[in-house]
């Protein structure tokens, strides 16, 4: 089996991965209590690793590519990829908190979260709203049938109404045993175009959205991906699975806490 085959999942499997994503959902709601200025990411990263293990599960981000931490922490004109360190939040700061856990089970969960620290800028609230907005535009076109490429063109032509730029060089992705599967779920392109999505098909679909330039930089720290005009980004993840022709969505926003964008 190549690494483009796509892996159609059984009812069985699709809750086992309910049960992975709704950790991440929980984890995401446990570090939600605790951001606010002062915190540290890093803090943050601990707290994540400590709420997953106690839940009989490891977090699938620590280690994988090489990748150094439990979560992944982007703050303002970080995009995603950000590695949770000592600097502290600050007054107005915006926070993606990405996070992924794998199971006893074996299946993985994935999800992110663009959240506020303390006061922010109504602007940036804005694009926080929009981009979360345009991931339920794009989830409502995950149905039996349609194309993936129907999801990231109904995205792209929410947010660029919307005054925003979609990042091209990073994309959503298929998920099950592995992190990242086949298919490629970009968040742009055209209607009708790429892999017909069927019943079982399970994705981690999420916007990346820029309030600037749709331009990226790569960090030297080899993962952190920023915007190349420092303008602030949002990012917004769900897993889905398309059950019964539509998308059945498995991560969850619930247990987030002091959440007002």
């Amino acid at each position: 089996m190549n690494s483009n085959t796509i892996i159609l999942k059984t009812d069985e499997e699709i809750e086992f991965m309910r049960e992975a994503n709704r950790l991440v959902g929980m984890t995401l709601g446990e570090v939600s209590k605790h951001i606010k200025p002062g915190v540290t990411t890093l803090e943050l990263d601990k707290i994540a690793e400590t709420f997953i293990r106690d839940h009989d599960a490891v977090p699938t981000f620590l280690g994988y590519g090489g990748f150094p931490k439990s979560i992944c922490t982007s703050v303002n004109e970080a995009v995603v990829h950000g590695i949770p360190n000592n600097t502290p939040l600050k007054e107005g700061d915006i926070v993606s908190v990405d996070c992924g856990t794998t199971t006893k089970c074996g299946y993985c969960g994935d999800s992110a979260y663009t959240f506020c620290v303390g006061e922010v800028s109504p602007e940036v609230k804005r694009l926080l709203k929009v981009t979360e907005e345009s991931l339920y535009i794009g989830i409502a076109q995950a149905a039996e049938g349609n194309r993936i490429g129907d999801i990231g063109a109904a995205i792209q032509r929410y947010c660029e109404s919307k005054g925003y730029s979609v990042v091209r060089e990073l994309v959503g992705h298929g998920i099950g045993r592995k992190m990242h599967e086949a298919p490629e779920v970009p968040n742009y392109g055209r209607r009708g175009t790429g892999p017909l999505i069927k019943n079982g098909l399970c994705i981690a679909i999420e916007p990346m959205i820029n309030m600037g330039s749709k331009n990226v930089v790569f960090e030297k720290d080899g993962w952190t991906v920023r915007t190349k005009d420092r303008k602030p980004a949002a990012h917004f993840e769900h897993t889905v699975a398309i059950r019964n022709g539509k998308a059945d969505i498995l991560s969850t926003f619930e247990f987030i806490q002091g959440t007002s964008n």
